[in-house]
């Protein structure tokens, strides 16, 4: 007899678009229910975000109606996890018991259940959660057979689940298929029937928008019936029971497992830099899928989860400022948007946007906003980022300023605390794994062959063909610099608009990308170096200071080198509409170049007019900071910026002062 353990895990990102929300609920959330609703004596598992749990309640309730009916009637086995869906081994020891502890709460109160179980958010494993999570009263979670195998076991003893510990704190791990992970709902109702069946405990937990919002499955699951069929089909087949994963517990286990750093094997892929994720598919290609699938993936992996924020500039720059809130904020201060911070979307990218969408970045910073409004006006120097410099930080109960030792003395954060906005929350444009598709794409008969519709049943996500465009090519640039502002580049005459739009631009300086000395929390210095057929020796000195909503900036510039250059100050600003921008007086469409002294920019979302000034006139070029990221549709066009460079010509020495006001 199998025992199917059938497990639905849901989540939305925290404060997600209204849009994407209703989207998920219409197409997967209130049919899925709906159908489940009707067989009350098939038993399943269910994990829902704290945030999405609410927003259902509120907004959809006949979706939590019929899961209300369903608890009830002993259908459903209910899983904690992080309230507002963390990746646990990223946040600190007390904020996972205290987000674990509200979920458990709130389960108990909604559907008088007491959680036993954890759904581990990105199935991302560190051995450093199990006091915690025994602690926080979980006695199972569920992790992937691929952790197991990434352990050295082999797929075939990889059967019913498995004990651990951390210093004699026990934990059982059941570890999901992945071949039922593929097959279900991707293959047709009686194979993926016959997958489970195949099985003495039949393990599957994943994503509840598969059934529904991913491409081409509410069609399959709903239209065509493939939920109804499956669900028949197994209380139909007496070789199968549905069971809870508690029942499950009652047997004996397979055995002791200790586990790796890891997370499910694409992850691993995803948290590569691109170069490292292009050699890990060629490798993996070296060797037919039979044996990669039995042997090489034990000892053929990417990285952990972690990589992220050594991948990502901006994503690192987030999480640690969220752990600076955790040391700021009081105990009895309130945390809730601290926990909000920690929601897992916004710090990482794969198949789905993540990182790359600006509104989940916009959300992030808004919560750290409120954080930093319950802090006292300060300013502060340290090693926030954990990379061996410092970053400087000023509070001055309006604005949030962070400047940053590492990176050319350059402004990395502008967060206006009344708007609750950061108009720094850039994202540099960089060459992903997947850009080689659209730098090389593969030969037509390949291409079309990927497209081909499976013989029994639908593609997965991960199998989806990609296209790009034409309007996407032309915007697929890399930057070799992060897109912060106050840049300073020394380049020649053929610096223009679309140069620096490309960047593509001759750079003679190195002071762009470069650590600067702090020789106070507001003053920077240099000594680089201008280079041609050699190094010229050249000083490059910056000032700041601060004064009601104002950012005023000296530079002076010394070099040894002979000849006249051209002097660029780059700013990148982040806006939540570009389409509603004006400057001076105009629109941005795909850039603009003026000629002044004084730009303004209107921003009507945040109501702010900002305001360059400077002490000469200087050549202003406006244009849009656009990347091409890959997600569960396709390709999507992104404006991540508005990059902004004034450019002025110089020879031996520019002294140049300047301000950034925001009214």
């Amino acid at each position: 007899m199998t025992r199917l353990l059938f497990g639905l895990h849901m989540h939305q990102p925290v404060e997600n678009l209204d849009e994407a929300v209703s989207r998920a609920i219409e197409r997967c959330y209130a049919p899925l229910f709906e159908t489940l609703a009707r067989y009350p004596e098939f038993k399943f598992s269910l994990h829902c975000s704290g945030w999405l749990l609410e927003k259902l309640k509120r907004d959809a309730p006949e979706v939590y109606g019929n899961l209300k009916r369903l608890s009830d009637a002993g259908a459903i086995e209910w899983f904690s996890a992080g309230y507002y869906e963390p990746i646990l081994a990223s946040i600190p020891s007390s904020d996972r018991l205290e987000q674990i502890g509200r979920l458990s709460k709130t389960l108990e109160a909604e559907f008088g259940q007491t959680p036993r179980g954890l759904w581990l958010t990105e199935r991302v494993w560190e051995n450093g959660l199990v006091a915690d999570l025994r602690a926080a009263g979980v006695e199972y979670a569920v992790v992937d057979d691929y952790h197991l195998i990434a352990a050295g076991f082999d797929p075939e003893e990889i059967e019913g689940y498995f004990l651990t510990e951390e210093g004699g704190e026990k934990l059982a791990l059941f570890p999901i298929s992945k071949a039922l992970r593929y097959a279900i709902p991707f293959h047709e109702a009686p194979q993926s029937i016959e997958a489970v069946a195949q099985r003495k405990l039949a393990v599957i937990f994943d994503d509840a928008e598969k059934f529904g919002l991913w491409p081409e499955t509410h069609e399959w699951v709903y239209t065509k019936g493939w939920l109804k069929a499956f669900i028949e089909g197994v209380l139909a087949d007496e070789r199968i029971e549905t069971a809870h994963y508690a029942d499950a517990l009652n047997e004996r286990p397979t055995g002791l497992a200790y586990l790796p750093n890891v997370s499910y094997y694409e992850m691993g892929e995803w948290s590569l830099r691109a170069k490292d994720t292009l050699e890990l598919e060629k490798l993996q290609k070296r060797f037919d899928e039979e044996y990669f699938e039995k042997v090489g993936i034990k000892f053929i992996r990417g990285g952990i989860w972690k990589n992220f924020f050594v991948k990502y500039e901006e994503s690192n720059r987030l999480h640690k400022r969220m752990l600076q809130m955790n040391r700021l904020l009081l105990p009895e201060e309130n945390r809730e948007d601290l926990y909000r911070l920690q929601c897992n979307d916004v710090y990482w990218h794969g198949v789905f946007g993540g990182l790359y969408l600006p509104n989940l970045r916009d959300n992030a910073y808004r919560y750290l906003a409120r954080c930093e409004k319950l802090l006292k006006r300060e300013t502060s120097v340290e090693d926030s980022d954990f990379d061996g410099y410092e970053e400087s930080r000023v509070n001055d109960g309006t604005f949030v300023y962070r400047f940053y030792e590492r990176s050319g003395g350059q402004l990395i954060e502008l967060l206006d605390l009344e708007r609750e906005f950061n108009f720094q929350n850039t994202l540099t444009r960089r060459y992903e794994a997947y850009h080689e598709a659209i730098l090389n794409p593969p030969a037509s008969s390949a291409r079309e062959s990927t497209q081909e519709e499976p013989e029994n049943g639908i593609r997965t996500i991960h199998s989806l063909p990609h296209r790009a465009d034409e309007a996407t090519l032309r915007e697929l640039h890399f930057d070799w610099y992060t897109k912060n502002s106050l840049i300073d580049h020394i380049s020649d005459e053929h610096f223009d608009r679309e140069s620096f739009r490309c960047c593509t631009f001759r750079e003679f300086g190195d002071f762009a990308n470069q650590p600067f000395e702090m020789l106070a929390p507001l003053h920077f210095r240099r000594e680089g170096g201008l280079y041609t057929e050699r190094k010229h020796p050249t000083s490059l000195e910056k000032r700041y200071s601060l004064e009601k909503g104002t950012l005023h900036f000296s530079i002076d510039l010394q070099t040894e080198a002979e000849g006249i250059y051209r002097y660029a100050l780059e700013f990148n600003l982040h806006f939540a509409h570009y389409d509603t921008l004006r400057i001076q007086g105009k629109s941005l469409n795909e850039g603009l170049e003026i000629l002044g002294s004084e730009f303004m920019i209107e921003d009507p979302y945040t109501g702010r007019t900002l305001t360059l000034s400077f002490d000469r006139e200087m050549e202003g070029y406006f244009v849009p900071l656009r990347t091409v990221s890959q997600d569960e549709a396709g390709y999507s066009l992104t404006t991540q910026a508005l990059s902004i460079a004034m450019v002025a010509p110089f020879e031996s020495t520019m002294e140049l002062k300047g301000s950034l006001c925001l009214s």
